[in-house]
């Protein structure tokens, strides 16, 4: 009944934004990039209160989770941009607004499996992921912030592969305390706080033996999504891992 109502507060929530009020003004931001959509406060609050009931009822629904983030993230994006902006690499990044695609990870294929390219490489195939799948940003309105969240979910996977963090509950939701902690990023404090609820037991046990490990990594390891992986993809991986400050990763079987 909950995923029922959630789809339907979803489609009355589309048809807000495709079909705003006639009395609304037009505002002068439209169009900001390819795939822009102008919405209003107002709009924007149903948004995150029907994202976050749809999400609840269905963690898996990653098109929820990405317009909860983008109507509630804007105070995190702003940080994101102070973090990008503390080393030469995150302001590089933020000046060229590289892009990680299909393209990209095809061109890793014959990488060795010991560099952070070749890491990506298999750790994608392993779990038979696509770049190209990710939505794209919508709701953001200023077209800096946009990129910073295109960048936090293109190097979402990059996140999970050099940590070595299978896609499974435990997983996710450990990679979600570092995302927290490093970007304050509302979505992935809920995935944080609220993922746990539905562990079994054998899965809480594992949880509690690594959280520890997590929350040691988004404090102490330098900040992921400012890092130019474009520019890394040759460099050994625990090579890599030594520079991020990322201690021994635990075994999740």
């Amino acid at each position: 009944m909950l995923c029922r109502r959630s789809l339907a507060l979803r489609s009355q929530l589309k048809s807000c934004i495709y079909r705003p009020c006639q009395t609304s003004a037009p505002r002068q931001d439209d169009n900001l990039y390819p795939g822009h959509i102008d919405t209003s406060g107002f709009q924007k609050m149903l948004l995150a209160g029907g994202s976050a009931l749809a999400a609840l009822s269905n963690p898996w629904r990653a098109d929820m989770v990405a317009v909860n983030g983008e109507v509630t993230g804007t105070p995190a994006l702003k940080y994101m941009i102070t973090r990008f902006e503390e080393t030469p690499e995150g302001q590089k990044i933020l000046f060229e607004k590289p892009r990680i695609t299909k393209e990209t990870l095809d061109s890793l294929a014959n990488y060795p499996s010991d560099t952070v390219g070749g890491t990506y490489y298999a750790f994608m195939n392993k779990y038979n992921l696509n770049p190209d799948d990710r939505d794209k940003v919508q709701f953001v309105d200023d077209p800096q912030l946009a990129y910073v969240m295109t960048r936090y979910r293109e190097t979402h996977d990059l996140t999970h592969a050099v940590l070595d963090m299978p896609t499974n509950m435990v997983g996710e939701v450990l990679v979600k305390w570092v995302e927290a902690i490093q970007t304050r990023l509302p979505m992935c404090i809920g995935g944080a706080i609220f993922g746990p609820l539905r562990f079994k037991t054998k899965q809480r046990v594992k949880y509690q033996e690594t959280l520890p490990w997590a929350i040691s990594v988004g404090t102490n390891a330098k900040f992921l999504p400012g890092v130019y992986y474009e520019q890394r993809w040759e460099q050994n991986i625990e090579e890599f891992r030594t520079e991020m400050r990322i201690p021994d990763i635990p075994k999740l079987s």
